[in-house]
């Protein structure tokens, strides 16, 4: 269904049974797959390749041109999973280089004026809460949310399962299975309540606590936190993830 006051390039490719409602404009080089709903004055432009079953609330501005003043107008990328919600006024941008592309995994709910910027990376099943906001470069793992009202620096990356705080501030990674909070962001727990509704157990939670206090052990600097937690509780897979995450930071790790 194709509302008669939407406008669409006729190059742009529409799969099967979408809904394109009031006034929604599809550029020339958007390729929109099935059972996707357009509800109305949605924006959809660039180079953007959509899955299917994503629903777009009203204003919602996606494959947009980079922020970044160094963009000079090459094609860019914007890639999006199945099965997405954007609702109103959220904004995602496509890459900033030649080639380059952001990228949106599946499943994931983007809340009223949450942005993506340029060349971010988000998994599967994250919650962006209102005004939740990534800068460029940033890499967000699956299952994570992040509270209203929240920025991260860009070049940052949110491990999976982690928690952000509502109007906090990181500008350093934020480990796995964590909740960081406050202004500069600081780890306050584990993400119990989030790990339980994933299906971790009470065994595997309580390992992560355990490798939480080696890590954040204020005796040690990181380097010997890791070779401590490799040695006490590296047979777990979950620790595995964490030590890999810590390991791979470019920026460091919020203490």
């Amino acid at each position: 269904m194709i509302h008669s006051t939407a406008i669409i390039s006729p190059q742009a490719e529409i799969g099967a049974d979408v809904d394109i409602g009031p006034y929604c404009v599809i550029g020339d080089h958007v390729r929109l797959g099935d059972r996707c709903r357009l509800m109305s004055h949605v924006n959809i432009e660039g180079h953007t390749v959509i899955g299917s079953g994503n629903l777009f609330h009203p204003f919602s501005t996606i494959g947009g041109k980079t922020q970044d003043m160094k963009y000079q107008g090459e094609p860019t990328w914007l890639e999006l999973g199945d099965n997405n919600e954007f609702r109103e006024f959220t904004s995602v941008n496509r890459g900033t280089g030649a080639g380059e592309k952001t990228v949106i995994g599946s499943g994931n709910l983007f809340l009223t004026y949450s942005h993506i910027a340029h060349n971010c990376v988000v998994g599967n099943h994250c919650i962006f809460s209102n005004n939740g906001t990534l800068a460029g470069h940033v890499t967000v793992e699956d299952y994570v949310i992040i509270s209203g009202l929240s920025a991260v620096h860009q070049f940052c990356r949110v491990g999976q399962h982690a928690m952000i705080g509502g109007c906090t501030k990181i500008v350093q990674d934020v480990p796995p299975y964590f909740i960081a909070d406050g202004n500069p962001a600081t780890v306050r727990a584990v993400n119990s309540v989030g790990l339980q509704r994933r299906g971790f157990t009470e065994e595997q939670i309580s390992v992560i606590r355990r490798a939480r206090r080696s890590l954040y052990d204020e005796n040690l600097n990181t380097t010997q936190a890791l070779t401590l937690l490799d040695e006490e509780l590296g047979a777990h897979p979950e620790v595995q993830v964490l030590i890999t995450f810590v390991r791979n930071s470019q920026r460091g790790i919020i203490r």
